[in-house]
C-alpha cells in the first residue's frame, strides 16, 4: 500500500536533507506552492531531483556574515550592487535553487525597485552559500547560469566560477581580484566566534580601510 503524505508534513531536524527522484517540473512548482515562502528549509532542483535542506542554527549566522562581509567590500570599491536574500531562481522547466544570500552587481541597475523575479531577469552575479553545495545544487545554479559562488562549509570557503558551463574552483574572485577572500572570509568568521558579531565586522571593515588606504 502507497501512503502519500504532502511534504510540508515532513519534519526535517536541522542539518538534515531530503533528496526526492523523479520530480517533473509541474510536481516541483506543486511542491513549492504547498511549502510556501515562509520556511527555514532551501531546495534545490536538477535534472529530476529535487533536495530539501534544513540548515543548522550555524549557519544562519555564517551567510549573515559573509554577506555582510560582501557588502563592506562591494561599499569600500563604491560598486553598486542589488541583495537579493534567498531568492527561488528558476530555469522554467529545467531547474530551481535558492542560494543563501545573493547579490546583482553587474546588472545592479535592471533589478533596481524589483519586488519580484520577472521571467526575463538575469541570474545573480554571486551567490552564497554556507554549507557543502551538492551535485544537485551546482547543476541548478550552472542551468540558472551564475557566474559566481562562495561555498563556505567547515572552516573554508570555495569559490566557483562558472567557465565554458561548467563550474571550476579558483582560489580569487573576478569580483574582489586583489582581495584573498579563501583567506580572509574564514578566518573572520572564526573570529566572530570569540568577539561576537558586531566587532568581528567593525574589524573587517577596519582591515579593508587598511588595504584601500595602502593602494
Amino acid at each position: 500500500m502507497t501512503i502519500l503524505k504532502p511534504v510540508s508534513q515532513i519534519s526535517l531536524e536541522p542539518g538534515s536533507t531530503v533528496t526526492i527522484p523523479n520530480v517533473n517540473w509541474q510536481e516541483f512548482e506543486s511542491i513549492m506552492a504547498e511549502l510556501g515562502e515562509r520556511r527555514a528549509a532551501r531546495i534545490a532542483y536538477s535534472q529530476g531531483t529535487l533536495e530539501i535542506m534544513v540548515p543548522l542554527p550555524e549557519h544562519q549566522k555564517q551567510k549573515e556574515l559573509i554577506s555582510d562581509f560582501v557588502k563592506a567590500l562591494l561599499k569600500a570599491k563604491a560598486i553598486r550592487y542589488q541583495p537579493f536574500g534567498s531568492t527561488t531562481f528558476r530555469q522554467e522547466g529545467a531547474a530551481g535553487v535558492e542560494p543563501d544570500a545573493c547579490f546583482y552587481i553587474q546588472n545592479c541597475q535592471q533589478m533596481i525597485g524589483r519586488r519580484r523575479l520577472e521571467p526575463n531577469d538575469p541570474p545573480p552575479d554571486l551567490a552564497i552559500q554556507s554549507d557543502l553545495t551538492s551535485k544537485t545544487k551546482l547543476d541548478a545554479y550552472r542551468a540558472i547560469g551564475v557566474p559566481e559562488i562562495w561555498v563556505y562549509d567547515r572552516g573554508k570557503l570555495k569559490i566557483y566560477l562558472l567557465r565554458k558551463g561548467q563550474y571550476v574552483t579558483s582560489e580569487t574572485s573576478p569580483t574582489f581580484p586583489e582581495i584573498p577572500i579563501t583567506q580572509v572570509i574564514p578566518a573572520a568568521i572564526e573570529h566572530s566566534w570569540q568577539v561576537g558579531y558586531v566587532q568581528a565586522l567593525e574589524e573587517f571593515e577596519e582591515v579593508i580601510r587598511s588595504w584601500k588606504n595602502q593602494s
